[in-house]
């Protein structure tokens, strides 16, 4: 990592930091699958199947890779801490695997209704993503609803093929609950 700016707030120093390349975020998101998989030659697997998936726009073969992935996740990594609460937990894996194969990808991608979860742009494709835990969830929409309800995908009208793809986890089952998807 690289220092993109450094603050002083009193006598403490804050820094900000930043990838200095794509071939430094390229191997930070690998670095990170291996020590999720623990597994490289799984790892490579995934990625291939998940490249393959997104070249055929196969939306449902990426439920499976990832509901399988999330599967294999040893049970002891979750005890003692709350991780799976988190919708932030679940996206950042679907991140990794995406950054790990140097796409185009933006979490936080903000509009004017609100921010999405995540963009992936593949070629001439633009994948939606928006991410809830059943749990925590107040209103009882969908995760594709909310994609429909703010408008997300005005911000890409000009493109040629979007994909909504509403992904929704559950804490207790520490996996994909709900896997919807439109394509526009």
């Amino acid at each position: 990592m690289t220092i993109a700016e450094k603050r002083k707030i009193g006598v403490k120093l804050e820094y900000i930091l930043k990838y200095p390349n794509l071939e430094v975020k390229h191997s930070f998101n690998d670095y990170m699958l291996t020590r999720l998989s623990q597994n490289v030659v799984t790892r490579h697997k995934i990625q291939r199947n998940l490249y393959d998936a997104l070249l055929k726009s196969d939306i449902e073969k990426m439920k499976d890779i990832f509901h399988s992935f999330f599967a294999s996740i040893p049970h002891d990594w979750y005890r003692k801490n709350n991780i799976a609460d988190y919708e932030g937990y679940y996206a950042s894996i679907f991140y990794s695997y995406f950054a790990s194969l140097g796409l185009d990808v933006t979490p936080e991608d903000t509009t004017d209704h609100g921010k999405i979860d995540m963009t992936l742009k593949f070629e001439e494709i633009i994948y939606i993503f928006e991410f809830k835990v059943t749990e925590l969830v107040k209103d009882k929409n969908s995760a594709l609803q909310q994609i429909k309800a703010k408008k997300y995908y005005e911000k890409y009208s000009d493109s040629k093929v979007t994909y909504m793809i509403g992904i929704e986890f559950s804490k207790e089952e520490k996996n994909i609950t709900a896997y919807e998807w439109e394509k526009l």
